[in-house]
């Protein structure tokens, strides 16, 4: 059997997980995380659950690779390195140039580096990894798996903002969405479980999680997504603000006495969302913990809900109506209070959950329906590391 790594990786961690493929047994997953930091950190959890774990200072991408590498050998995993044949790279921005998963050349790797202004924190870091990848393991298939690429389905009336229609062709202004690679994963899972064609059903992923969008899913295809440009528009999340009028960035650039845009777009990503609202945390958990004596963290989880639920219903009517919603990612595929304050304003739409099985469910597949529920409701845990495996054996 072959053996593929999938890699997640960022300017501070490096996630991965290795498969047996095609049998698509996951034998272990791994974080290198605080990278560059003197308390780094590599984490292993593989076999039985059984952990490794070590305190070991490593400094760049090249010795965050050598590490996964070495550890995946002495660990057992692997006999030798060369069984490894093929590894998976998460790339959140392909533009317009991306709509599939490809094999990586130099000329694919350009590109990648060429499309950092639409994901400046993503995609030259991605860039870097794959290159070393490349050249540590060049016996290896190397596959690029884009966020942005199962979005490349949406039409112009949803993807074109109402601005100069020239910034588009002269910039690729436009929205491009992410989480496309759980929202393939998780909309075919899901037409799985009900045996139904995916072609034949209008679903809504709702991907809550630290980022979280809204996709609606016609006929296995996006017609529309609630992140944008970037992954700082759409519902509120954990740090970003999601959705807001253009002119507050002008309008609070001045009143803050913020010199530089990219310092007001740093507040929106990093000190907004469910944090900036509640000044208490931006995880879910904390601010259910608090919300019958912090008025600040309850708020924070009505405007939660109150995004979410003004997302689906736009993509309900879009579609003419929905035959399934669809939970996921951290807060979706745990959070049963959330999922059960959503809910209750969809019942309109025929959609109800059985609220023994919604709050018994947490991070398994289930059909939170109940009987006379004309609209179905999932949760279906997200596996974007297996979908993009499954796209490096299809491209071997």
């Amino acid at each position: 059997m072959a053996k593929i790594l999938a890699v997640n990786a960022g300017s501070s961690t490096l996630k991965w997980k290795l498969f047996d493929m095609p049998a698509e047994v996951q034998l272990a997953e791994g974080l290198v995380d605080r990278l560059g930091q003197p308390q780094s950190k590599v984490k292993i959890k593989y076999g039985d659950g059984q952990k490794y774990e070590s305190d070991t200072p490593i400094a760049n991408y090249q010795e965050a690779v050598a590490s996964l590498m070495g550890n995946i050998k002495a660990l057992g995993l692997v006999e030798h390195l060369h069984e490894i044949t093929g590894v998976g790279h998460r790339v959140v921005a392909g533009g317009e140039t991306f709509a599939e998963s490809v094999v990586v050349d130099d000329a694919t790797l350009l590109q990648i580096q060429n499309l950092r202004d639409y994901a400046p924190l993503h995609n030259p870091v991605e860039a870097d990894y794959i290159d070393v990848f490349k050249k540590m393991m060049p016996w290896a298939t190397e596959v690029a798996v884009f966020d942005t690429a199962f979005h490349q389905t949406m039409q112009p009336e949803n993807f074109l903002y109402s601005i100069p229609y020239d910034y588009y062709k002269k910039y690729g202004v436009r929205k491009y969405g992410a989480h496309g690679t759980s929202v393939r994963y998780v909309s075919a899972r899901a037409a799985e479980m009900l045996n139904k064609p995916l072609e034949d059903l209008r679903m809504i992923v709702m991907h809550l999680g630290s980022g979280s969008s809204v996709t609606a899913v016609q006929g296995g295809q996006s017609i529309d997504t609630s992140m944008g440009f970037t992954p700082l528009a759409g519902v509120t999340m954990g740090t970003r603000s999601g959705d807001i009028d253009p002119s507050l960035v002008a309008y609070l650039m001045k009143k803050l006495d913020v010199p530089d845009v990219g310092q007001m777009i740093h507040i929106l990503n990093n000190d907004s969302g469910l944090l900036g609202i509640s000044g208490i945390s931006n995880d879910m958990r904390d601010l259910e913990a608090d919300e019958d004596t912090k008025p600040r963290a309850k708020l924070a989880l009505d405007i939660f809900v109150n995004r979410v639920v003004k997302y689906v219903g736009s993509y309900a009517a879009l579609m003419d109506g929905v035959d399934v919603l669809v939970f996921t990612a951290g807060i979706g595929e745990n959070g049963d209070e959330i999922r059960d304050k959503i809910m209750r304003s969809l019942d309109y739409l025929g959609a109800k959950i059985d609220n023994d099985i919604n709050n018994k469910s947490h991070g398994v597949e289930a059909d939170l329906s109940t009987p006379d529920s004309t609209v179905k409701t999932l949760l279906v845990p997200t596996n974007e590391e297996l979908m993009i495996v499954r796209d490096v054996m299809a491209l071997s």
